[in-house]
This record gives structure tokens, sequence and C-alpha cells, in this order.
């Protein structure tokens, strides 16, 4: 399968950027702008999302890391990819699939919503999705991720309930049992520089709230204990989706990884 992926500017080391759950490369709009004055930068739709087609059999975190692995393929240099909410999960994958055609990874506002064994946890995922109905589950999963009402925040929850229900149903699930089978493994096994973004977490009610300066989470706790050295800059005062609330800080902080390796 061939991902549609937007491609501009030329310039090492390329950046490639990837979505979240039921969202588009089109969320990365500013960072492209940006960062393809200098560089080569990559953005692609995944399986099932965006332009690129897709059935629910397409639509896992494996799949999608091996789809990502193959783009890195292409590239003449390698890259620092650049994963936001599930994409930290298939930028992972990636990473494990091609390790050395990864320069460095940068994830953004990921967390681990799997633990303990995988196949409950996937069970119980999709018997919520089910009971609720995927886009009563897409509408309230959505609106959470931003504090602020705005027309950007409509769209985002609008586009998100347009992902087929049969795709969404199965692909969220997947990144519960993902998470509870292979992402301490996954984090273990990097070996070049990580960057962590984090604007919000998942509380012990299961409802995102927002993260002040200096404050951790258990997800940010377990970067720490598998990555030594790993990066973790936390933007205040955003929600989920960081890289369309401050885009330019979002930049500054992965210029700073794109120097540090240069």
């Amino acid at each position: 399968m061939k991902l549609h992926a937007v491609s501009a500017g030329k310039g090492a080391p390329p950046i490639v950027f990837v979505h979240g759950f039921a969202c588009t490369h089109e969320d990365w709009r500013a960072q492209l702008e940006h960062f393809s004055a200098s560089h080569r930068v990559l953005a692609c739709d995944l399986p099932g999302h965006g332009a690129t087609p897709g059935r629910a059999a397409d639509c896992s975190i494996e799949r999608y890391g091996a789809e990502v692995a193959r783009l890195l393929g292409s590239l003449d240099a390698r890259a620092v990819l650049v994963g936001h909410s599930m994409g930290c999960r298939v930028v992972l994958q990636a990473s494990l699939d091609a390790p050395r055609r990864v320069a460095a990874l940068a994830l953004v506002d990921g967390s681990r919503m799997g633990t303990g064994d995988a196949a409950q946890a996937h069970a119980a995922m999709r018997a919520a999705i089910d009971f609720a109905g995927y886009p009563a589950f897409a509408d309230a999963l959505f609106r959470q991720m931003f504090f602020r009402p705005s027309a950007a925040a409509e769209r985002v929850v609008a586009r998100a309930k347009r992902l087929p229900a049969e795709i969404g149903a199965a692909l969220f699930p997947d990144m519960v049992r993902w998470d509870a089978a292979r992402l301490d493994a996954a984090l273990g096994a990097l070996r070049v520089p990580l960057l962590v973004i984090q604007s919000t977490q998942i509380n012990a009610e299961r409802k995102r709230v927002p993260l002040a300066a200096g404050e951790t989470t258990p997800w940010l706790d377990l970067v720490r204990s598998r990555v030594k050295g790993a990066a973790i800059e936390v933007i205040p005062g955003v929600g989920h989706f960081a890289q369309l609330e401050a885009p330019e800080t979002v930049n500054r902080l992965l210029q700073a990884l794109i120097t540090r390796i240069a």
C-alpha cells in the first residue's frame, strides 16, 4: 500500500510527521511550512485516514509502523520522526522496524492507554466503544482534547466522527493493545535522541487535563525510566493538539532537537 504523503523542501535531516487517531497530515501544516525552508519534510496519511484508503484489517500500529518504515526507505538520509498521540506509537514501531533509518524521535502529547494483559485491555476498550457507538465515542474523546472552544476544535471533532466506524472501533482498541504489549520494549529499544513534548495527561478519572510547567505524569515517568537522556518539555495551558495550538513553541522545541543531532 502506498501512503498518501505531502512533501516539500530539501535538506537533511529529513523530517517525517505522523498524525494521530482519526486525524490526517493536515495537523502538521504549521510545521511543514516552517521546516520546509531548511529541510525536506513529509507528512503522511495513515491507512484508512485522509487520502490513504484502508480497511479495518489494514489498521493496526504494527501495520502503520511498517508503512512508515517503508516511507523512510525512500529517503536519502536518516530522518527525524515526529508523532502525535497515536502517531507516537506509530513512530516508535517504525523505529523498531527500521532503526538504521531514524536519526531522532519526537513524541507530541503521547500517553499510555493500556497495561496488563494485552488481550483483556483490547477487549475492554472494544466493548466500551461498541456500547457507546463509534460516533458518540469519538465526539466525547475529541471534545475533551480542547480546553477552549474554537472553530479549529470543531473541525477536528467533526473529522474524527467521519472516520468509518468499522475502522475507529477496530483501531482504537488496537492502540490500547499495543500499549500493553509493546510500549515498554519499544521505548527500551531506542538508541537515538528522544524529545517528548507534553501538554496534557489523562487522569485517574480518565479525563484529559492540562499540565502545569514542571508537572510529571505516569507516562513521563515511564519515558524517564526507559530512555536515558530523554528530553521532556511541558507546554502548559494548551490542549492535546499542541502543534495546532502552540505551533511556534513546538517548532522551537523540534528545532532544538534537530540542532542537537546535527
